[in-house]
């Protein structure tokens, strides 16, 4: 059985950023999944289950109704290793190009005075968020995007070697 791309990714060597994925064209629509990494795996702790959920009610609503982006948002949704986020959108774009969106979504949180749609009516665990930690986390983020916005290894997956034998095994370098 063949890895997933995303299990090709180096998890050892990666950094909080923004990576491209993965690419698929859906009929005759493009679209780019995004690596919105916002703790580095295996090193720090992964981020707080509620304010994940938090984050994601926040920052979906943002992107969905940035008048710029808004019609190419397909998805965006926690990793399950709770690491980051992924975002699906319309297109191809380079990491940096879309840079500016993440770095605001992730700057509107601090203005969030609630949750948006953490209510039992639009949310099936709505007692599980935590607000202030999701603030916490992406004043963080943002921080580090800011920092490190000259950094290319922010934009740049480190990818594992596979080393395929003669009857079709696949292993990854250590």
């Amino acid at each position: 059985m063949d890895l997933i791309p995303s299990f090709s990714v180096d998890h050892t060597r990666i950094i909080p950023g923004i990576f491209t994925s993965r690419v698929d064209t859906l009929g005759d629509q493009m679209v780019t999944t995004y690596d919105v990494r916002v703790t580095k795996p295996n090193t720090e702790p992964a981020v707080d289950v509620a304010a994940m959920h938090s984050l994601e009610h926040i920052i979906a609503t943002f992107l969905r109704n940035d008048p710029d982006w808004k019609d190419n948002i397909i998805y965006w949704g926690p990793m399950g290793c709770l690491t980051g986020f992924y975002l699906i959108l319309k297109g191809n774009r380079e990491p940096k190009e879309i840079y500016d969106l993440i770095l605001s979504a992730f700057k509107s949180v601090e203005n969030s005075a609630d949750v948006p749609g953490a209510s039992p009516v639009n949310c099936g665990n709505y007692l599980m968020h935590n607000l202030e930690m999701a603030k916490w986390y992406a004043r963080r983020f943002a921080d580090y995007l800011t920092e490190n916005a000259g950094n290319a290894e922010i934009f740049e997956y480190p990818r594992s070697q596979r080393l395929v034998t003669e009857d079709g095994r696949q292993f990854f370098d250590s």
